[in-house]
This record gives C-alpha cells, structure tokens and sequence, in this order.
C-alpha cells in the first residue's frame, strides 16, 4: 500500500448517474444511493480521493468550463452536506476523437495525478464503470475496479477486463472492500 492512501474514481456511471447525452447541467447531476456516503466513508479512514473523468462534452461544445465548474460545484456542495470530499478534479476536456494524451483508456490523466501527489501509483485503487477506466489504471500499475453501475453491467459482459480486475456491484461495495484490505 502506498505511504499516501489515494484513490482515483471516474464520475460518470460510478459518482453520479451516467447519461448517453452527457450530464450537460447541474440539474442533470444526480448522485447515486450510497456514493456519496462512500466517499465520506473514503476521508474518514484516510484516503485522497480523486477524480479522474473524461469530459468530451466541452471539446464537443455540448457544455462550456464554466458548466463543467457548475455541475462540479454541486457535487461538491451534495457531498459536504454528507461530511465527504473529493481532494482533486482531473478532467479530459478533449472529444473523443483528438489525440491527445490525457483522455481515458490513455493514461495521460492518471500520471498527472501521479506527479501532483508525488507517488507511483502502483497497487492505488482505481474505479470505473468502463472498459478505459480500468485499461487506463492498469496501464499506470493501478488496481482496476470495476462497478456494475451506469455502463458497469455492459464492460462486465463485453468482457477483456485488465488482469486482476476486481469487480463490486457499486461503489459502496467497492469502497468497503478498498477500506477494509487499506486497514
């Protein structure tokens, strides 16, 4: 386990209910049962967590930072009211067909994440509900997890999971486990 315990979440499908129409509003930001809880239950025993979330709907133009900034502030605000926080925001705001480094399955974002705190991120747990959440953790030596929320129950079934993928049917599942083996 790392000197620092950190974790890295995507939002979409795992935080927040997901939508094939991007969440494009504050109002369309809907958390689902339990995540923000979990998260609280992450800070209490310790842990950074992070988020690590493609956002092609800016580089699309489907939503603008100042947006992004308002759906990000009410997430924030929803899990302060439940004593929870997330420590960073790591975003791709790049459509889906530029070519850049930092968009999910390439690990761009997470090595970024890797030199601001300082740390290999090997062994660090890292949940997503998609095939590039897990293939961009194990790419960095990370623990891939996947949940069985927003397009989870689809990348389960399409199978090519990264090697060691652990797989929870949501992230309170996934957190119990992530505190329990932290301890």
């Amino acid at each position: 386990m790392p000197i620092t315990k950190l974790i890295i979440l995507d939002r979409d499908g795992v935080v927040n209910y997901d939508s094939d129409q991007f969440i494009k509003s504050p109002e369309e930001w809907k958390p689902i049962p339990g995540s923000l809880e979990a998260i609280a239950r992450l800070n209490q025993a310790g842990f950074k967590v992070v988020l690590a979330t493609n956002q092609s709907g800016v580089g699309r133009g489907l939503f603008d930072m100042a947006m992004l900034n308002a759906i990000h502030g009410k997430m924030h605000k929803a899990l302060a009211q439940v004593g929870a926080r997330i420590d960073a925001c790591f975003f791709c705001p790049h459509a889906a067909d530029s070519d850049c480094g930092c968009r999910k399955p390439k690990p761009g974002m997470f090595q970024e994440i890797a030199v601001r705190f300082n740390m290999s991120l090997a062994g660090v747990p890292c949940i997503g509900d998609s095939l590039r959440d897990l293939k961009a953790a194990a790419e960095v030596g990370g623990q891939p997890i996947l949940v069985l929320t927003g397009k989870g129950e689809k990348t389960r079934s399409e199978g090519d999971l990264p090697e060691n993928t652990l797989i929870f049917g949501d992230l309170n599942e996934a957190v119990r486990h992530v505190i329990q083996k932290s301890t």
